[in-house]
């Protein structure tokens, strides 16, 4: 069994994605010991942000005429897909930045679905669990002055779930800047209190991903 993990924070220390995603992984583990982790670190290795365009016009154009630079990105999304399409699970952990997705996530996806293994249609990820991370830095639920705002969690959802096929579940903190913003202060007990469920969240979603491939496999 393989569990890949990918990281988009741009943030190594006190990165609460990264924090909750360790909790995830850690519960896994705690059902099966033995599991290969393959991590995909956006922050220490990020895919380059001209890798889309050249592996698209790559694919409009005969082998033998393409570039260096469209050979280079052909084979960066192969061992993209080859990473992801390998995984018996899946951990996507991000945080929300500008309201949006991370730029370097984007990139990872836009590259991704180059491979034709990954098109729309293919549904790559048929079935597979995968668990969708996120941190927020403010409040964004129903009846917030922000309810809407995140635009970033619905796109994922539609792209790993409809696109990809997988079964994507959503474990999220919010209000993660409450600690470092001073007018945010007053909302720190319910950030302590979000990231509390994250963790409580990420453990049960780790462990039940496991149980639940363990049952698949027989």
């Amino acid at each position: 069994m393989t569990l890949f993990r990918l990281d988009a924070s741009i943030r190594t220390e006190g990165s609460v994605s990264r924090e909750v995603a360790d909790t995830l992984q850690q519960g896994w583990l705690r059902e099966h010991p033995g599991t290969e982790v393959v991590r995909r670190d956006l922050r220490a290795d990020p895919v380059p942000v001209d890798a889309w365009a050249q592996a698209v016009f790559a694919g409009q154009t005969p082998e033998r005429d393409r570039t260096p630079a469209q050979r280079d990105a052909v084979a960066l999304a192969t061992r993209l897909a080859d990473e992801v399409s390998g995984a018996t699970a899946l951990v996507i952990a991000t945080p929300l930045y500008n309201f949006g997705v991370a730029q370097n996530l984007k990139t990872w996806i836009d590259l991704l679905i180059t491979d034709p293994r990954f098109g729309p249609g293919s549904l790559p990820l048929a079935g597979r669990p995968l668990a969708l991370v996120i941190a927020r830095g403010g409040g964004y639920g129903e009846g917030t002055p922000r309810a809407g705002w995140d635009h970033a969690t619905p796109y994922l959802v539609r792209i790993f779930g409809d696109v990809f096929g997988a079964d994507v579940t959503v474990v999220a903190a919010e209000l993660t800047l409450a600690e470092s913003v001073p007018a945010m202060a007053e909302l720190r007990p319910l950030a302590a209190q979000s990231r509390e469920q994250a963790h409580a969240d990420a453990e049960k979603t780790g462990r039940e991903f496991a149980r639940s491939v363990r049952v698949a496999v027989g």
